[in-house]
């Protein structure tokens, strides 16, 4: 539970640190133009979609009453958070690691709002199955106790007619 609660902290941080580490790997390991060009995309890209998964993943309501996420969660935010890590060094394999990024973003994304429509079907569906319950049930008797029978409602016959007049639709002559 403890790597699963430092993990739910830990995304939100990532939507700056890792973007921040990109600047700065290029800063320490960065040797050509070209990369500042794909650094002006990517760092920005990477902070939006770090933030979006992010905000994702904390919608759950599971996710945000046990301030903690699923191991799943853990294990496809925590490869791609790597993989934004490993392009941040610019070495031989940088592009690779690029490109293996930009995928496990877009997969991250998908998988998030998949997990975020699951839950909320999951959580319909059971209070849907708790209204159907209830409603066999039958409805609840009035009065106090179990054993109180309905009674009717008091109607004395009296009905109030009120006509209403729709002056503003009338044509003018």
């Amino acid at each position: 539970m403890l790597i699963r609660r430092g993990f739910y902290r830990w995304q939100f941080a990532a939507a700056i640190v890792l973007p921040v580490w990109l600047l700065i790997g290029y800063a320490i390991f960065g040797s050509s133009g070209w990369g500042v060009l794909g650094l002006m995309f990517a760092t920005p890209v990477a902070f939006v979609m770090l933030g979006i998964v992010a905000l994702l993943v904390a919608a759950r309501p599971d996710v945000r009453q046990a301030k903690a996420v699923a191991w799943s969660d853990v294990a496809v935010l925590g490869a791609w958070h790597l993989l934004i890590v490993a392009a941040g060094f610019y070495g031989p394999a940088g592009i690779t690691f690029a490109v293996l990024a930009m995928v496990g973003g877009i997969a991250a994304f998908w998988y998030a709002v998949w997990r975020l429509l699951r839950d909320g079907a999951r959580r319909v569906r059971a209070t849907m199955d708790e209204y159907e319950r209830l409603v066999a049930e039958g409805p609840p008797a009035q009065g106090v106790g179990r054993d109180a029978r309905r009674t009717p409602a008091d109607d004395a016959g009296e009905v109030i007619v009120i006509r209403e007049e729709r002056r503003w639709e009338e044509p003018r002559a």
